[in-house]
């Protein structure tokens, strides 16, 4: 009994040896460059988009561009939560913008370098279709423009707009909205911060520091 058992021991660890890793060195690779190509499509996708409406970022979409199932996506990644969290995350990285050591000396380069990198999508500005509504948006703009050109008698048509430009933002709704939402601002506390913002390019304008040139 105990040669048996001592045989079958035996049997069973040379079995052992001899049987391929699950884990293996080959199988590791494989599994990165299938991780990687889903990445590497979702980023495509998005890159394609004609909207910043991301609802269309599905395992079949991101399947069907890498050639691989949807079942094999949701192997890798569950939900759709943690798909679009690995591709904006490839899309940071494409951008070349470093989150973790961020300084305020590079902030302008920093937004340089992010809007360089969104101009490569092929998101479709939005426009104002109502004619109301581009009739007063126009009239504010000019109304802007008027303004910034009595202050800067010599300056160039160029750098007048973009003074004006940047004002025209900041009245806007979008920045305000952010400021709410976003930060959890009070009204109070976002018209400050936005009125702050406006003192910073008035002063600028009457010391006659022109916007930069690129």
């Amino acid at each position: 009994m105990n040669r048996k058992a001592s045989t079958a021991e035996s049997k069973k660890a040379s079995g052992t040896r001899t049987k391929r890793s699950y884990n293996s060195p080959l199988r590791q690779q494989r599994t990165a460059e299938t991780r990687e190509s889903i990445i590497a499509a979702g980023a495509g996708l998005v890159h394609s988009y004609t909207a910043w409406d991301w609802t269309n970022l599905t395992a079949d979409a991101v399947g069907q561009r890498a050639g691989i199932s949807a079942r094999t996506v949701h192997r890798y990644f569950p939900t759709e939560r943690k798909l679009r969290d690995a591709v904006l995350q490839r899309l940071l990285e494409e951008s070349g913008v470093d989150l973790e050591n961020l300084e305020i000396d590079q902030f302008a380069g920093v937004t340089a370098r992010m809007f360089d990198y969104l101009s490569t999508f092929t998101v479709a500005p939005a426009t104002v279709d109502d004619p109301s509504f581009a009739s007063m948006d126009r009239h504010r703009r000019e109304a802007l423009l008027n303004a910034v050109a009595r202050a800067t008698p010599g300056w160039l048509d160029r750098d007048r707009e973009a003074a004006a430009a940047a004002l025209d933002i900041l009245w806007n709704q979008p920045p305000y909205e952010r400021l709410i939402t976003a930060w959890g601002f009070d009204n109070d506390r976002a018209t400050g911060t936005i009125t702050w913002l406006i003192g910073l390019i008035e002063e600028a304008v009457r010391q006659g520091r022109r916007p930069a040139s690129p």
